[in-house]
């Protein structure tokens, strides 16, 4: 062994990548849980490491890859939800570049307190399938329904009520 001591150097904390890449309009997003997944995964800025949170009931699994914006924070006090869609999952702290086609407006009740609990949708920039998809009205009706579903789902686990407010496009349409 060297005489010199080597600093021992982490990977990057991902909570403090940039939100945004070098174009503005696409997303910098973690993935904490990969799709068809049961286990729940966050990152623990702690520990600097990705750790299982909990796992979904039998039968439940994450229909989407599902992860978080750096450098942000949502009502609930964890950065924001993103929800991506891409043809095959990722994997616990891959970096994705997305474009964000809109959100899915939750709200939870914790105690008396109603807290803002949204997911952004957005498309993978490296994908085949949603390739064509611009809007959220741009998927079919029951897609939109069943991210919506499985949405109220994970908010309920970790609430005493949850509600589903609305499924905006974004960009918004012009009036």
């Amino acid at each position: 062994m060297s005489s010199k001591s080597k600093s021992k150097k982490s990977l990057v904390d991902p909570t403090q990548l940039k939100p945004f890449g070098n174009k503005d309009s696409v997303l910098q997003v973690i993935i904490e849980t990969p799709k068809s997944s049961r286990n729940k995964y966050a990152f623990d800025p702690d520990q600097e490491i990705f750790s299982l949170k909990k796992v979904l009931p039998a039968g439940m699994a994450f229909p989407y890859d599902f992860g978080f914006l750096p450098r942000t924070m949502a009502d609930d006090g964890d950065p924001i939800d993103v929800l991506v869609l891409m043809d095959e999952p990722a994997f616990p702290g891959c970096l994705l570049l997305a474009r964000l086609i809109g959100v899915i407006e939750g709200e939870q009740l914790e105690g008396k307190k109603r807290i803002r609990n949204d997911r952004l949708v957005a498309i993978a920039q490296a994908n085949h399938m949603y390739a064509n998809i611009k809007r959220l009205e741009d998927l079919p009706r029951n897609f939109l329904k069943e991210l919506e579903d499985f949405s109220l789902t994970t908010i309920a686990s970790k609430a005493s009520s949850t509600s589903y407010l609305a499924a905006r496009a974004w960009p918004p349409r012009a009036p």
